[in-house]
This record gives structure tokens, sequence and C-alpha cells, in this order.
């Protein structure tokens, strides 16, 4: 049992009530909550002052801050945490929302990347904040593999799949690549490559250097021993991560510490960094699961949380993940149903396109 899940249970009823109207007015409009407000709401007749003396002992436990003299009270991230572990009301998928969602879902048509921007399109806009849609890795076999030089520390790989679709990753070579060793690297991984997806290649190209060791040249060996591992990886493609509806968290500050937060959130989001951990998030649990300010480590600066859900294919293998992060105020009894509605529907069309 949780310090937090501990001080619920020895709570008594007024002292629940208290602190679940507080976190709803809270969430509702983003300002502290008073008493005199409480005394409109409570569903027992007591006085401003009593209200005050429980507000007293729930700031006392962290649970409720006041941030200014005679200025109400705000629940803290144990308090948030506190509430969405123990009040929180899920509510249905609100009709209206899952017609806007499945609209956006209407032409399955085009590829993957279009079909899942559209999806981060609607979702930002469905719930107001910013979405963020983690797409699938490219596991179609590899039909032709080819190197670019750009310069003494850059390269271009153009990966072309069995099914049509084409990547060009950036990525550094290692030193001392000519383009000799290139041709040479390239030459050697169609040989290879063909029938085989990425992951697929990574070990059967350590099988072939160690049986052929003797019919590369030494650079071009370092090409494709270093530098399939490096784009290989598709976890690092930034364009995997699409966010939309950065301007929807502007309407969210109201404050120079607001705006700050906000600014360090789009620096995070701008730079799509850690997107590997982004889906180890929603893989870690069943479902939806909420990060609530520093406990969200992607962007714990930001004070913002993040509602993520995984998505499958058709192997019931998670894939990828759909979210929307926006300031802790979040109103996650709507946000939560919307993203899980919007993962499964994401699973279930990609596994339909087979």
């Amino acid at each position: 049992m949780t310090d937090s899940s501990k001080i619920f249970d020895e709570m008594n009823s007024r002292s629940r009530e208290v602190f679940r109207r507080v976190v709803e007015g809270y969430l509702e409009t983003g300002d502290p909550v008073g008493s005199r407000t409480l005394t409109r709401s409570l569903s027992e007749n007591v006085s401003a002052a009593t209200i005050r003396n429980v507000m007293q002992d729930l700031e006392y436990l962290g649970l409720l801050d006041s941030p200014h003299i005679s200025a109400g009270r705000v629940p803290t991230q144990m308090g948030l945490r506190m509430f969405v572990d123990g009040l929180l009301e899920v509510g249905d998928l609100d009709t209206g929302d899952r017609e806007k969602i499945d609209a956006t879902m209407g032409d399955t048509g085009g590829d993957v990347g279009s079909l899942l921007d559209r999806v981060s399109t609607a979702l930002s806009g469905v719930t107001h904040g910013a979405s963020l849609v983690l797409a699938p890795k490219h596991e179609a076999p590899i039909k032709h593999i080819e190197f670019v030089s750009l310069a003494q520390d850059r390269a271009l790989v153009v990966l072309v799949f069995a099914d049509g679709h084409v990547e060009n990753r950036l990525f550094t070579p290692p030193a001392g690549q000519t383009p000799s060793s290139l041709r040479e690297a390239a030459n050697f991984l169609n040989a290879v490559a063909e029938g085989r997806t990425l992951s697929e290649l990574q070990s059967a190209v350590q099988e072939e250097i160690k049986t052929r060791r003797q019919e590369i040249d030494t650079l071009a060996r370092d090409m494709v021993e270093n530098g399939l591992a490096l784009w290989a990886d598709g976890d690092e493609q930034p364009e995997r991560l699409i966010v939309r509806g950065r301007s929807n968290l502007l309407g969210a500050g109201e404050d120079e510490g607001d705006l700050e937060r906000i600014r360090t959130l789009f620096d995070d989001l701008e730079r799509k960094r850690d997107i590997a951990d982004f889906l180890q998030l929603a893989e870690e649990g069943d479902g939806v699961r909420i990060f609530i300010g520093s406990e969200n480590k992607l962007f714990s600066l930001s004070g913002s949380s993040l509602v993520v859900s995984p998505y499958m294919n058709a192997d019931r293998k998670i894939v990828g993940a759909v979210g929307v992060i926006g300031p802790k105020r979040l109103n996650y009894g709507r946000i939560v149903p919307i993203v899980d509605y919007t993962a499964q529907l994401v699973g279930k069309l990609l596994s339909d396109r087979g």
C-alpha cells in the first residue's frame, strides 16, 4: 500500500468530500477553490470555518496547497495522484467525440503515416491538448539499400522495402569511409538483405561477416557492422513521433510560471527526444496510463501530465502508442476513454491493413 492510498483510507467522509470537491473544481476551472465556494456544494451543511480547518488538515498531509494567502486551495501532485487512483470517475466516450475520431478514419487509403497524422490531428482537436502518436516501426522485408555520402561525418541510407515504402535516414558513418567502401558495403548488404526485415538483417549480417570476412574490405566491413547498428534502430527515428496541437497548450498558461513550463514542454516536443521511452511508458502497464507532473520522466521539467495507451498489431504485439499531453489539470475522466478508444481503433485499422 502506498503512502497516498494509506492516507486516503484513513480520511473520514467529510475530508474525502472536501478533497474531491477541491480537485474537481480545480480541474474544471484551473482556479484555487475556496471554503465559501465549498459551503454551497457539500452534501452536509457546515460552516466555512469548519471547511477551512479540513482544508488545512489536507494541506498538512501534502494533498492540497495554497498558491497565495487567502486564495483557496489547489491539489498538489500527490493529491492529483490520489484523486486519479481513488476517486476519478471515467465516463463513457461521448458520442460526438467518437464521431469526430471515426470521421478521420473514413478514408483508410494512403500510407500509414498519413492515417496516423489524421488521427493525431483529430485527437488534439477533440481533447484540446497536444497529441502524441508513435507510429509503428516499418517491418516489411528490405528490397534494396543504397548509401549516399553527404559529408565526412554525415551519410544518408536509402531503404527500399518490398511493399514499395521508401525511407531516407541520416546517420554518422564510421570514420574514413570512401565512395568505394560505401558501394561495397551496400553490395554486401543487398546480397544478404533480400527477403529480410531490418531487425532480421542485423543478426544475419553478423553471421555473413564471420563466414565471408576475407571477401569484404575493412572499411566496408566497419560500415556494415557499425553503420547497420545505427540506422537500423528504428526507435531513434524522430519522424515516428507525430505531435499535433501544440497551440492548444498556449491557452492553458495564465501566469509566468505556466508559460515557462509550456516553453519547456515545447522544447521537449520539438526535439522529440527519447521516443523509445515514450513507447516504454505505454508498455509498462495494461491499457491507458496517466503520468502526472514529475512522474512523467520524458517531460518532467514541464510539470505536465500525459495520458497514454499502447496499440497492437494483428499478432497482439505492441507496436506504437497514442497519447495526450497537457497541463496537470487535464480533464482525466473525459480524456482517458478518448485515448483508449483511439488506441483500439488504430490497432484495428493497422491489423486490417495487414
